[in-house]
This record gives structure tokens, sequence and C-alpha cells, in this order.
């Protein structure tokens, strides 16, 4: 199983690059960055995650000019939106930022994306709520024409556009993996359509129950279940749960970390690994 970690990172936490280089030498394989462009002062939208929404939420840097910091100070460690709000960003703008992080970073983008919660959010970037789902998976194979073909085009009901010239493409092949959060049954029904992975999130749902009518799914979609990969997002250091998960072949726990000062997320960090390091051979 892999080991990740994610943080929305802030003006007040530990930066991208001191954050990449502390992960990247105690073995996590990945490193995934939150993002929110703003959040509207109504806060109509119920958080799905409690009552009062997080300070951090407010306050995060752009994913890929941080994660851009973190690739220019690291060389293996993969570098990953958790999540994109596709449904909040142009797809010609994004699919060049994701490919400039790429040939930047030598190949090792992980690209996190989803549709997010926030409706009044989404209203402000021109977003209906309601159909939201079918906007992110337009943009995601918008993205995929524009990374994959030398004259891309593409044409759907939210993303039309004639055949264009769009360079870098990414060094990987034939784009970063696409890891698409949320949860059971319609995240895991969008990942087997368009993604390269799912990604639930920890705590909302006992995703082990679920993975076997995944693998299903995938199998009726005509997927290989195996070339799916199944990261949990959030986990907390819990070596029982970290045990379980393996023994259910969950792909990668993906560590969640608060968006603190270094003096304070080192410590949670190498906690993080002497549990990790305890997980069950």
């Amino acid at each position: 199983m892999k080991y990740g970690i994610t943080i929305f990172p802030t003006d007040y936490s530990i930066s991208p690059a001191d954050l990449a280089v502390a992960a990247e030498e105690r073995g996590f394989d990945s490193m995934w960055f939150a993002e929110h462009s703003h959040i509207p002062v109504s806060r109509k939208s119920p958080w799905p995650g409690g009552a009062d929404l997080p300070k951090m939420y407010y306050d995060t840097y752009d994913p890929f000019v941080a994660l851009a910091s973190a690739a220019s100070v690291t060389t293996r460690i993969e570098l990953a939106t958790g999540i994109c709000l596709i449904v909040q960003r142009d797809p010609i703008h994004t699919a060049k930022e994701v490919a400039s992080l790429d040939q930047l970073s030598n190949g090792r983008v992980l690209f996190g994306v989803g549709a997010g919660w926030n409706a009044e959010e989404m209203e402000d970037h021109g977003t209906d709520f309601k159909r939201r789902f079918k906007l992110m998976r337009e943009r995601i194979e918008a993205m995929q024409a524009i990374w994959t073909q030398n004259e891309a085009e593409y044409h759907g009901e939210f993303v039309d556009f004639d055949a264009m010239f769009a360079w870098p493409k990414p060094i990987r092949k034939p784009h970063p993996p696409i890891h698409v959060g949320g949860g059971f049954p319609g995240g895991a029904r969008r990942a087997i359509r368009y993604g390269d992975g799912w990604m639930p999130i920890f705590g909302r749902d006992d995703i082990t129950e679920h993975l076997p009518e995944f693998r299903e799914m995938a199998v009726e979609a005509g997927r290989d279940p195996t070339s799916l990969e199944v990261s949990i997002f959030g986990c907390t250091p819990d070596l029982a749960a970290l045990n379980k998960f393996r023994d259910a072949g969950i792909t990668r726990c993906v560590f969640g970390l608060p968006p603190a000062e270094r003096e304070k997320v080192l410590p949670i960090l190498d906690h993080i690994v002497e549990v990790r390091d305890s997980v069950e051979s």
C-alpha cells in the first residue's frame, strides 16, 4: 500500500517546498494540495464535514503554484491536486497548467478532481450546481483530448472547440492519472467512466464494504479493476484501520495534515511515519 499526505497550503502553514522535502525524505509517495478559489460570504451551502467551515478553506493557495514550488525542490514525490475543482476552471488553461507542471516535475503529476459542494462558489464562476457533474466530465474529456491529440478538438454541450494546437503535452502518457473524488456509488461510477482512480473521503463511509461492488462495476463497464487505484483521502494514523485497508487491497492512504507552521507539522508527520511503518507486511 502507498502512503501520501494532504494539506490546505496557506500563508500561515508550513511552506509547500518545506513540506515536500520533509515528505519525500520520509518516504511518502505523494503530496496532495486542496483548492478553493474563494468562499462566498453567504455560506448557504452546508459543509459536508460538519457545521462550521474551517478557516483553511478561505485561505488556500492556488494548488498549481504551490505544487510548482514543491516540484523545484524534490525529485521523487508525486505532486497531486486533492482536489482540483474542475467545474470552476477553464479547461484549456487548466490543461496547460497540468501539462506544464508535469513537464517541470519530470512526469510526477497526479490529477485529483472533483465537482465540489459549495453552490454559491460555483455560481460565481457561472456554474449550475445541479449540472456540475456533466460539466466536470466534459471538461475532463476535453483536457484529455488536449493532452493526447496534436490537433485537439472537443464538442459537447458545455465544452465546444474546434481543432487547436496546444502544448506542452504532459510527459506521463497518455496523461497524468486522473483520480476522481466522491463517495459511493456516484464518485465510484465517475471514476470508472473517465478516471484512473477513485478517491473517497475517510470516515464518511466504510469504503472496504464497497470495494467488491466497485470492482464489479468496473468489469461491467469494460474496465480492468486492477487498473483503477483506490486512494482513501484524509486518513488518520490508526494502525487497525491501515491494516484493514491493506488487507482489502486499497492502493493508497492519504493522511491529512493541519495547516500549521513547520514546528507543529513535522512531529505529526513523524508520528504518521511510526504508525505507517507498523502496518503488517
